[in-house]
């Protein structure tokens, strides 16, 4: 068996590798983002807030069966295989938005988006954390989330622009094919399986199999449970904010450069914001950061319904990323900290499931609430979900990572002991976490 060593540095040019990857698979996503709700309006006459967000609803179910089957089949055809195979499912994406006569064309273009997504991120996700070990789990989270949410915002600005400078189609749709291209390419000429990483993990962990994962991450498990929970809400708010933001921001009549430009912040900070809250989750209480970031975007959500410029629907995308990154790698560092690592990929797989059926269950719900009582009463009810989702977290998960310290003792710079800690741990005070 060849060696192979555990650690972020001992695998950086492979590590490097998958982040820029992520950065394309996160891309395909960013050129739909701020102009697909605009397209269905302007070329396909659509009006039903349902029915403009149906290409969501299709995409989120489509990119969850295909997290699941990911998860199930990663340690059978390997990670790459998977990887490769989602990039071949891209290259339809870009010519069928260009060319579509009609919304079911855009709607087929999502099922092919759903499993790029569902194949090529969760193989992303999952080989990364086979790199690094149990240590920089976090970080490596961070990293990877912040490279295909960073993607996200800057191809949702760039689609945006050039809808506003040269129409909706063809040309913001010339960008898939560039990153089908790169993204296909790099995988399967430069990417490494990472399955000699695993057994390597696996020689050394102690932590127990479970008996039944689908149930255990799904909810019996206290933390699976309550990080699959959020997961589906989190993704249920996003899946609102991806379809309903565009048009709040068009019925105050803000011109398409401006939607570009508030619906990318959002993903942007969130990108950006991960680079800090990943190495956060490896220090912090994983329950702590997972409350804090639900209830602020719960917040995030309903100041929606008061805002009225366009500085203020900045502040509050910007507050809603924000919340967001402090979840984001926290889900998946606290999954691949309580599983083992032959269950670890199906786990995630089965996390992501759930997760990602948040877009199809936020999007009907929003559409349905929209088109009966207003955009602003959808906006509300989704605000409110997501504050109950961050008060499950505080009452049923627990702080079970070993050393981890609570937020709130290490800034008044208390003296505390972990639930699971074997020694007491001298918390640094405010400015003094060494990242």
């Amino acid at each position: 068996m060849k060696q192979v060593k555990l650690g972020l540095r001992e695998n950086w040019k492979q590590f490097s590798l998958l982040v820029l990857i992520n950065a394309f698979v996160g891309g395909m996503v960013g050129l739909e983002r701020s102009i697909l709700p605009k397209l269905a309006e302007e070329e396909f006459a659509l009006a039903a807030k349902t029915a403009i967000l149906s290409f969501i609803i299709v995409f989120g179910v489509v990119k969850a069966l295909s997290n699941y089957f990911a998860g199930s089949l990663a340690n059978r055809m390997g990670r790459k295989n998977l990887l490769v195979i989602g990039w071949i499912m891209a290259i339809p994406i870009p010519f069928l938005l260009i060319y579509a006569p009609n919304w079911n064309w855009v709607i087929l273009a999502n099922v092919f988006l759903g499993i790029n997504q569902g194949l090529a991120w969760s193989s992303t996700v999952v080989m990364k954390i086979d790199l690094v070990g149990d240590k920089q789990r976090g970080l490596a989270m961070g990293i990877n989330e912040s490279a295909g949410y960073l993607a996200v915002a800057l191809f949702a600005f760039l689609s945006g622009y050039l809808a506003n400078q040269f129409g909706l189609r063809p040309y913001p749709f010339y960008l898939g094919i560039v990153l089908v291209i790169l993204g296909l390419l790099g995988s399967y000429f430069f990417i490494q399986d990472t399955r000699q990483h695993v057994i390597q993990e696996e020689q050394r962990s102690r932590i127990p199999r479970l008996n039944n994962i689908f149930l255990e991450t799904t909810w019996k498990n206290r933390n699976l449970g309550s990080v699959t929970q959020a997961g589906l809400i989190n993704n249920l708010n996003d899946g609102m904010v991806w379809g309903i933001l565009p048009i709040l921001l068009a019925s105050k009549n803000f011109r398409l450069q401006e939607i570009g430009l508030i619906t990318a912040i959002y993903p942007a900070v969130w990108g950006l914001g991960q680079l800090l809250t990943g190495k956060m989750s490896d220090k912090f209480c994983k329950k702590d950061m997972l409350f804090v970031g639900m209830l602020l975007q719960g917040i995030a959500l309903m100041l929606l319904i008061w805002a009225d410029t366009s500085f203020e629907f900045m502040g509050i995308s910007a507050l809603l990323g924000w919340g967001t990154a402090m979840v984001y790698p926290t889900f998946l560092a606290t999954l691949a900290e309580n599983t083992h690592p032959l269950d670890r990929a199906k786990s995630m797989g089965i996390f992501r499931l759930w997760r990602d059926l948040g877009y199809a269950i936020g999007a009907l719900m929003t559409g349905i609430l929209a088109d009966y009582f207003g955009i602003l009463f959808a906006i509300i009810f989704i605000g409110l979900l997501t504050c109950l989702s961050a008060i499950i977290i505080k009452i049923r998960m627990r702080c079970g990572e070993g050393d981890s310290v609570k937020i709130w003792d290490w800034i008044v710079g208390k003296e505390v002991k972990s639930t699971c800690a074997h020694s007491h741990l001298i918390v640094q005070p405010l400015g003094k976490l060494a990242f």
